[in-house]
């Protein structure tokens, strides 16, 4: 039996990895750049949700096991991540 957290994390990325599939269809439908980079600009929010979603998940599933020292730095590197990618 898998744990709940990881079959958790692993739907939450093949959900992620399904829209991703779907909206590279939909840019080859729709045949042209200007709409294809709107389509692109959409996804925009749904990388940094999904590393939210399953690191939160993965933390969740490990709070037992880890010291709140870890904890701070896992957030610490989490928030560098979001900082870099989101920065303008």
């Amino acid at each position: 039996m898998l744990d709940k957290f990881v079959t958790s994390m692993a739907t939450i990325r093949v959900i992620s990895g399904s829209i991703e599939i779907v909206a590279a269809l939909i840019m080859l439908k729709l045949g042209r750049v200007d709409k294809a980079l709107a389509v692109n600009s959409m996804l925009a929010f749904v990388g940094p949700t999904v590393l939210l979603l399953t690191t939160a998940i993965g933390l969740a599933g490990m709070a037992d096991k880890l010291s709140w020292g870890k904890l701070i730095w896992i957030c610490c590197g989490i928030s560098c991540l979001l900082i870099g990618i989101l920065k303008k």
